[in-house]
């Protein structure tokens, strides 16, 4: 995928919000304390983390996103260490104004339990002196965005009107906003391209209590027409993802993502990685419907781990190998594909292409197929389209059309990606995507295969298949004729 082969320089985003520090302390207990009936944890170890905004900006880091943040810290030994944290990370350049006081939770652990969360903190509003250094500072690095976040903690760093003055600079500039939002009052984030509440969240700003998923879907559709939002996104624990997307965009009604999480620890900061792993996929052209399925790829590996835990870029990029396909179908086009081939060669994986019109799919075309996929990690199919086959084959052919055929295919376990091809030959495909194995049927000679040549030259192989003795399309149309 575009995100991890993409250098951080060509993935930059902006980010915005509350900065707080957490504190985890670890330790075991074995007893109960005699002066009241609590549990005695005997500390083990504790270690301090960036949190809010500050993870989102981890998360971003470990994603290989390069990462520009502005933002205020406390006056205090927190905001020190909360400085030295932010700015030790890799591809990150910090831009932060003290003032007031930093926010640190504590969170008390004993064998993967919290037993214990202490927050120290204060709601505080920003001075006029430092809100028009903070715009002086978004109006200078905005133009190196290709995506803005706002991680609204609710503890005051993003007051109303520097939210909505963040949102005009970025659609003025064509720069999408995303928002993670808090509070009653969601009419400051008015006009930002992506709102991401969870459902909890939802259903404090909805009229009415949210007790299906078409209540959800009605409050989304509310809150996105009401605010001039392009789209919402909420985040439903175990229930997965809801996408909304913009009402002018043709997909068929919200999308729902099934969750990912096989056993969940600890939901701390997972919506921080959901509008990280958002932001850094938009940062590189992906659509939105492919960013919040790998957002939600994403949240389902951290609510895994203790704490507020990141994603690492080889993480994720390994969890979408296990998780495909990304996108709802198989069926892609030669630069999608060319994507998704350079991420399945860096871990290792082998390529087989086959083509075929596949016109009426029968046991001989499984038995190829099948033999194909056993011989290598990923196998994409050149379909002919309709216009192709009439060339070849006639103009009473093909039976069925190429959206039908394509689909047929991709709901096959052994087809990995269906590229639809215009020409007679699939030469364009093999010469873009040289796969390591080729295979053809045993009707055919190595040297009468189509890209032969291109693929031995680039170290690849040419594998021809037995075929499945008396099952052919054209038997099969025979057959239906003499019926008919």
């Amino acid at each position: 995928m575009k995100l991890f082969d993409t250098p951080p320089q060509n993935k930059h985003v902006l980010c915005l919000g509350d900065l707080l520090l957490d504190r985890f302390v670890y330790g075991t207990v074995h007893r109960i304390s005699p002066e009241a009936p609590v549990p005695v944890l005997k500390i083990n170890r504790d270690f301090l983390a960036l949190g809010g905004a500050g993870n989102v900006v981890r998360n971003l880091s470990a994603l290989g996103c390069r990462t520009t943040f502005i933002g205020i810290v406390g006056k205090d030994d927190a905001g020190q260490k909360t400085r030295d944290l932010l700015t030790g990370l890799p591809h990150v350049d910090a831009h932060l104004i003290t003032e007031g006081r930093t926010p640190v939770k504590s969170r008390f652990i004993s064998n993967a339990q919290q037993l214990l969360r202490v927050d120290d903190e204060v709601f505080s509003v920003p001075s006029e002196t430092t809100l028009d250094a903070l715009k002086c500072l978004l109006a200078s690095h905005l133009p190196l965005a290709q995506v803005v976040i706002l991680s609204d903690y609710g503890k005051g760093s993003l007051p109303a009107h520097l939210c909505q003055f963040v949102i005009s600079a970025a659609k003025e500039a064509g720069i999408p906003t995303i928002v993670d939002p808090k509070g009653q009052d969601y009419s400051r984030y008015r006009g930002a391209t992506l709102l991401t509440p969870n459902e909890k969240e939802l259903n404090e700003v909805s009229p009415h209590s949210l007790r299906s998923d078409q209540d959800v879907i009605q409050a989304m559709t509310q809150i996105r027409d009401r605010l001039d939002l392009d789209a919402v996104l909420v985040t439903r624990g175990a229930k997965g993802m809801v996408l909304l997307p913009p009402s002018t965009e043709p997909m068929d009604g919200p999308l729902h993502i099934p969750a990912q999480a096989r056993e969940i620890f600890d939901v701390s900061g997972a919506g921080d990685t959901v509008i990280a792993t958002l932001a850094a996929s938009i940062s590189v052209g992906d659509s939105l419907e492919n960013a919040a399925r790998l957002a939600n790829i994403a949240a389902g590996i951290v609510v895994g781990k203790v704490g507020t835990a990141i994603i690492s870029q080889e993480e994720l990029a390994a969890a979408v190998l296990k998780a495909e396909p990304l996108i709802p179908s198989k069926i892609i086009s030669l630069e999608e594909a060319k994507t998704y081939t350079q991420t399945w060669r860096r871990h290792g994986l082998t390529l087989g292409f086959t083509n075929g019109c596949f016109d009426l799919l029968h046991l001989g075309h499984l038995h190829s197929l099948e033999q194909c996929k056993k011989r290598c990690d990923r196998l994409i199919v050149g379909l002919n389209t309709d216009a192709s086959i009439r060339r070849l084959k006639g103009a009473n052919r093909p039976i069925q059309e190429e959206m039908v055929r394509a689909h047929v295919l991709a709901a096959l376990e052994y087809v990995d990606g269906v590229i639809l091809f215009d020409e007679e030959t699939p030469f364009t495909l093999i010469e873009a995507l040289l796969p390591d194995l080729l295979f053809k049927g045993a009707d055919y000679t190595v040297d009468n295969v189509v890209g032969a040549d291109l693929v031995h030259l680039n170290g690849g192989k040419v594998h021809l298949i037995d075929l499945k003795p008396g099952y052919s399309t054209t038997a099969t149309v025979t057959k239906l004729r003499k019926i008919a």
